[in-house]
């Protein structure tokens, strides 16, 4: 019963990673990087867990810390590519990125 469970978490953590590469090549606008990070990362955590505690409990508490772990750095992975794409785009237009000072008279 043990290695069904083990070959059930592996054939679903490989049906998630064609599924993640179909929608990547289909769609340019799809799952968030929060998203792909939590899913790969809990069935990841699921494999991981299911293969070291030779039981369900053990998948689901690595599929639940793997998908916490995805989300961070999925997020962490977007907020990166979004100060980048800011930063080419303050670049490319610097004259609508104004640094304003302080002026006084005498």
């Amino acid at each position: 019963m043990k290695k069904l469970m083990i070959y059930v978490c592996l054939f679903v953590a490989f049906l998630l990673t064609l599924t993640f590469n179909a929608q990547a090549q289909t769609k340019k606008k799809g799952i968030s990087p929060q998203g792909k990070g939590a899913i790969i990362g809990g069935a990841g955590g699921a494999v991981a867990g299911g293969l070291i505690g030779h039981n369900v409990g053990g998948a689901l508490i690595g599929g639940a810390i793997g998908a916490g772990g995805g989300y961070i750095i999925g997020n962490e992975k977007r907020r990166s590519d979004e100060k980048k794409r800011r930063a080419a785009w303050r670049r490319a237009h610097p004259k609508h990125h104004h640094h304003y000072t302080k002026t006084t008279t005498h």
